[in-house]
């Protein structure tokens, strides 16, 4: 199975649409800021033509897109995974999308108890499953996917915690666009991506993952 997961579109997507042309894969996942500030209405015609290949889609919002995309992902052709989880070919994907708290006020942004509770209540639906990808937008605290020029480390602290306590097996995030980057969280594989408008995105293969033996393999790729 080929997962090709992005972050932080910001409405730029062509190159997205024409690696999906040229290049199959089983699953998209969208790891938020799909708009640039909105509007919501076209987060939703974003979601459906990436939605308009045979993988299907799964998306969370980010932190830039506005308050009212959860229905319009709902509305679109794609799987809305914020708070919720999926089970596919027995990997349990679970998300929660925006930030923690930004200098910038950006729209969705969230307490850092609002970010544990809800999304561990989604890790918990999952943490059975022989493979688990937790997505989220902002990256996990104290990694190098959320270092920025400063040298300040601005994850979410809450989303480590999680990380630490269900171990899930890749964590892919994006947000902060200077932290391209592959680290670790005990057993963890955190992924940030880096921007799609640059041409960059995850590629997960999974092997096996119907048997007790799954192999898996993810890596930064350019698109």
């Amino acid at each position: 199975m080929k997962i090709l997961a992005v972050s932080d579109i910001h409405s730029k997507y062509q190159k997205l649409l024409d690696y999906l042309k040229n290049n199959h894969v089983d699953l998209v996942i969208l790891t938020g800021d799909i708009t640039d500030f909105g509007p919501a209405e076209l987060g939703e015609e974003i979601l459906n033509e990436i939605s308009s290949f045979d993988a299907p889609v799964l998306a969370i919002p980010g932190n830039c897109d506005p308050v009212n995309i959860y229905g319009k992902i709902d509305n679109s052709n794609a799987i809305n995974i914020h708070g919720r989880s999926v089970v596919i070919k027995n990997i349990g994907i679970c998300g929660f999308g925006g930030s923690n708290r930004t200098p910038f006020n950006t729209p969705l942004e969230f307490e850092e108890v609002q970010i544990y509770d809800e999304a561990r209540k989604a890790m918990e639906e999952i943490k059975d499953q022989k493979l688990t990808l937790f997505i989220t937008h902002a990256p996990p605290a104290g990694t190098k996917t959320d270092l920025i020029p400063s040298g300040d480390h601005v994850g979410s602290k809450a989303l480590r915690k999680i990380i630490e306590e269900f171990q899930p097996s890749i964590n892919i995030c994006g947000h902060i666009h200077e932290a391209k980057a592959v680290d670790k969280i005990g057993k963890t594989t955190v992924i940030n991506p880096g921007e799609l408008s640059k041409g960059s995105a995850c590629l997960v293969e999974v092997n096996d993952s119907e048997g007790d033996n799954v192999k898996v393999n993810s890596q930064i790729i350019n698109i």
